[in-house]
Order: structure tokens, then sequence, then C-alpha cells
């Protein structure tokens, strides 16, 4: 795994009271490619994170020196401007960021997985409830019209809300219908899940609720 991360030699910081921002080179995955299953089989993992998320890093490295990207500036701060530069750069620092914070949102299956206590109030204070959150984050998953993510974003007012971008689009961009800061997002790219489930979107939604990281999630919202 290790040649296929591609370092172009810039450099981020940890912003005071926020998580640490998302590299430019892709990190190891963490976990072994059979670590989700039965919920995401083995291939999908491999081909997703050594074909794709491996090809967005490389083309994420070809843009920055294609477009001159000053050494020292984070992902994010291009991402929320990208309306500035190339298709190139937005559809590759998109793909990059969004896998690589895809990655850590999951662990090993778990039935009857649920955020802990704080997290679950803040989710109660902006839908109501957990199943009401869990409905409307699957009928946006699952609506998402061809390749795209669905979100949790915290709105700059503070807000939880749910939306969903296309392609590989999230809401850090200044072109984003909806903006705000990610809390996680869920690849509904058809190579994320047609291996094992075909054409049943939303079987993959209901699967994938097992494997959400929800302390790591809770972590980026604190």
């Amino acid at each position: 795994m290790a040649g296929l991360a591609v370092s172009v030699g810039l450099d981020w910081k940890q912003q005071d009271g926020l998580p640490a921002p998302i590299g430019w080179v892709q990190q190891p995955l963490g976990y072994s490619y059979n670590a989700l299953e039965p919920v995401i089989d083995a291939q999908t993992m491999e081909i997703h994170y050594t074909k794709h998320a491996a090809a967005y890093a490389k083309n994420l490295a070809e843009a920055v020196k294609e477009e001159g990207i000053s050494t020292g500036i984070s992902v994010e701060s291009v991402l929320a401007r990208i309306s500035k530069y190339s298709a190139k750069m937005r559809n590759n620092a998109g793909g990059h960021y969004n896998h690589e914070l895809f990655w850590k949102t999951l662990h090993k299956p778990a039935e009857g997985n649920l955020p802990g206590e704080k997290l679950a109030a803040l989710i109660r204070r902006n839908f109501n409830s957990f199943e009401a959150f869990q409905k409307e984050f699957n009928t946006a998953a699952a609506a998402r019209f061809g390749s795209g993510w669905a979100w949790l974003v915290r709105t700059p007012d503070s807000k939880l809300i749910i939306t969903s971008t296309p392609n590989q689009d999230n809401p850090l961009m200044d072109i984003a219908e909806a903006k705000g800061f990610p809390a996680f997002g869920l690849d509904v790219w058809e190579h994320a899940y047609y291996l094992k489930y075909q054409n049943r979107r939303p079987d993959y939604i209901a699967a994938w609720w097992k494997l959400v990281n929800w302390d790591f999630i809770e972590s980026r919202l604190a």
C-alpha cells in the first residue's frame, strides 16, 4: 500500500478547536480489507481503496502541481474555494477528502450500533429522534441520483442537517447547495457496494449503519 501514497510536499496543521485536517497523501486504511465483512466484502474494499481512492490521490497530486497550489495550504482550504480551481481539482480534491474521511468513520460490524448519549442527545435536538434522523439520512442516500454522497453536516449556525452531493462534491465546497462541516458521509457510488448488493442500494445503506464509528464522529462534533 505504501507505493500508492502520493506526497506533494504540502504541510498541514491542526487548527485550534477543530479535528486535524485531511492530509494530501493517501493514508493506510487502518484495518484489513475483510474487517467490514459481511457488510462490505473484502474484494470491494480492496478495489475501492487501491484503485478508486488511490487514483484520486494520484490525480490530486498532479492537479496541485499543475495549478501551483502553495505549500502549506490545506485540502479543506482548497475545497472552500473550489470554484476558483479546475474541474480536475474539484473532482480529485473532493474524491480524496471524501474517501479519507469515509475510511475513518467505519469499524467492524456491530449489531445495535448506536451513538453514545452525548451524540445521541445532539441528534435528538436536531431531528427529534434517532429513528427520524436515520430515516431522513436513508432517504437522502437512496434518492441521490447516479453517483454521490449523503452527509450529516454541521452548519455555520451549529445546526445538524442531512444533505447529499453529486459525484465527489462535499459540503465544504463553496459551490455546495448546503454548506457546512461534514461530520460523516456515506459513499453511494456503485463501486462502493455493487459487487455485493448489485442494484440494491437501500440494502447497502441499511447494512452500513452497523459499521458507523460513532466515537469518531462524536469527536468531530465535540
